[in-house]
């Protein structure tokens, strides 16, 4: 089995940076094939943010983060980033790293995720 742990999750303001940290570790880390971050507001569903195909660079973001937000993976440490730039109010929500083992290409629809870290909040004040 394949566990994911985040970290790097905090309080900061309005315009801030944070950058949030996702290790894979476990006997079929391999067997990941593309790795995503999830968050979820209170009393809101758990949304897409971005997702990476571990073999290459392909990124994929949803809308609202697109041009703050940066994917990145080191595939050697078994490590995936989110770089947050800009970031506003509105981002703040429990974050969470997910991992695909069917996908073999970036998806954004949480079902094609079977894998899941156990959250990380992060929390933009105005």
């Amino acid at each position: 089995q394949v566990q994911l742990v985040e970290s790097g999750g905090g309080l900061v303001q309005a315009g801030d940076s944070l950058r949030l940290s996702c290790a894979a570790s476990g006997r079929t880390v391999s067997s990941v094939y593309v790795m995503g971050w999830f968050r979820q507001a209170p009393g809101k569903e758990r949304e897409f943010v971005a997702a990476i195909r571990w073999s290459g660079t392909t990124t994929r973001y949803a809308d609202s983060v697109n041009g703050r937000f940066t994917i990145s993976g080191d595939y050697a440490r078994n490590t995936v980033y989110l770089q947050m730039n800009s970031l506003k109010p509105e981002d703040t929500a429990v974050y969470y790293c997910a991992g695909s083992t069917s996908a073999f290409v970036v998806q954004s629809a949480r079902e094609w995720y079977n894998l899941w870290g156990q959250g990380t909040q992060v929390t933009v004040s105005s």
